[in-house]
């Protein structure tokens, strides 16, 4: 009886121990929570609720305008005047200043957002430019001109109400609880919405639903204009192989040695896996390949490129270059950096697809990132530099085929990119 009633006791006390623990969890949940709610309100108390797509534009200004510019500094037009070898339109410094408006009479002053509501304008800035002309070698021409005029947002640090006290903003006649983040285009009120999107330069690793491979790694490689898919899939041959861009299926290992990793034991060593059985009959089916200029042959053959040696590895080195995760560089200095990134990848491919790691959930919150408004107008100004671009390539060659050698002053149309950006603003 005695032993039959301690084991009771002993079962009550566990119980009541477990009771007591799951009481204990419960307490410090509801402080965290609390501690959380407290950080919140506060946070708010100090910080407007949309200071995060403020600052998204205040970047997009500061920041992002000139990286667009930089990723397109210089302009080759394919027809120049015969007694020219060599003829460069070069794109400097932009830069936005704060909104104004033109009057009937020419007359340029600032405008502030009630006026722009009231007269169905638009509070826009003037975006300038810096441009110059280069003949075989030397600058000939240089000078600022104005190239659109962008929307700005409300309360932003080109905003002429950025700064301003309440009862300033009262004597201009603007809310002075009113927290901006938003813009006046013909004077109706729009904001951009943010998106959810999947993190870019992060790779992932899932089961997948159609194909012949049971497991898909894959990685968006974003800079600049390019967001390039990349995926690794391993074969009914056991063999792993990477498509981006261009190239469909080609093996991992031979892109690999072409980044400059090609000793057999060092990426082994890169890979670093307990088992590594499955690297090892991919290094096998490529041990003859011993040099990067070997492997560049091999993966130009497999991908069609059927030209003389020479110009196959020097199309491959371009693709590898401008094309294989351009994140991590575009230039020849990058290769080993992405070589080991290759083998980083390959590893968490082969240790998710055996179970040691779980898959990636890729609607986690965790795998999503927000575009905020500084992030869609960037992709928005992009796409446009680009349409300017190839106008100003248009007018100049179009004048020159006429045996004239324009200046570049005549050949940017400054309302060209002003009528895209407001007419994706103004409609979505």
């Amino acid at each position: 009886m005695s032993s039959r009633s301690s084991g009771i006791q002993r079962r009550q006390e566990a119980q009541y121990s477990t009771a007591s623990s799951r009481q204990s969890r419960r307490k410090d949940m509801k402080k965290q929570n609390k501690n959380s709610q407290i950080l919140i309100r506060k946070y708010f108390e100090t910080n407007s609720i949309v200071l995060a797509d403020i600052n998204s534009f205040n970047q997009f200004i500061e920041r992002e305008l000139q990286e667009i510019i930089n990723e397109n500094k210089e302009v080759e037009p394919t027809i120049i005047p015969t007694n020219v070898e060599e003829f460069k339109i070069r794109l400097d410094k932009i830069y936005v200043t704060k909104p104004e408006i033109t009057e009937a009479d020419g007359s340029t002053r600032a405008i502030y957002p009630t006026e722009a509501r009231l007269r169905k304008l638009s509070y826009a800035a003037p975006m300038f430019l810096e441009v110059s002309a280069h003949i075989n070698g030397v600058q000939r021409e240089s000078f600022k001109t104005q190239i659109g005029s962008l929307p700005i947002m409300l309360k932003s640090k080109n905003c002429h109400l950025h700064g301003l006290t309440r009862d300033e903003l009262v004597t201009k006649g603007e809310d002075p609880d009113d927290p901006g983040g938003y813009f006046i285009i013909n004077g109706t009120e729009k904001v951009i919405i943010d998106i959810e999107d999947l993190a870019s330069n992060r790779f992932m690793v899932e089961r997948a639903s159609t194909g012949v491979s049971e497991w898909v790694g894959k990685v968006f490689s974003e800079k600049g204009s390019y967001k390039i898919p990349h995926e690794i899939e391993k074969l009914k041959d056991g063999i792993f192989y990477l498509t981006f861009t261009r190239v469909k299926r080609v093996p991992v290992i031979p892109v690999i040695k072409a980044l400059g990793l090609v000793k057999d034991e060092e990426i082994m060593r890169a890979i670093d896996l307990a088992d590594n059985s499955e690297v090892i009959i991919n290094l096998y089916d490529f041990v003859n390949v011993k040099t990067p200029e070997d492997a560049m042959d091999v993966l130009s053959k497999k991908i069609g490129i059927s030209q003389a040696r020479e110009i196959r590895l020097e199309r491959m080195e371009e693709i590898v270059d401008k094309y294989l995760l351009p994140h991590i560089g575009d230039t020849p200095e990058a290769r080993l950096t992405k070589a080991y990134n290759l083998c980083k990848y390959l590893k968490r491919y082969v240790q998710v697809a055996n179970g040691m790691l779980p898959e990636d959930d890729k609607d986690h919150y965790m795998n999503k990132r927000l575009k905020m408004s500084g992030d869609l107008l960037a992709d928005l100004f992009r796409v446009n530099i680009k349409v300017l671009i190839g106008d100003m390539l248009y007018n100049f060659q179009r004048i020159v085929k006429r045996g004239k050698f324009p200046s570049i002053k005549v050949i940017i149309r400054e309302k060209l990119l002003t009528q895209k950006v407001y007419s994706s603003m103004a409609t979505g």
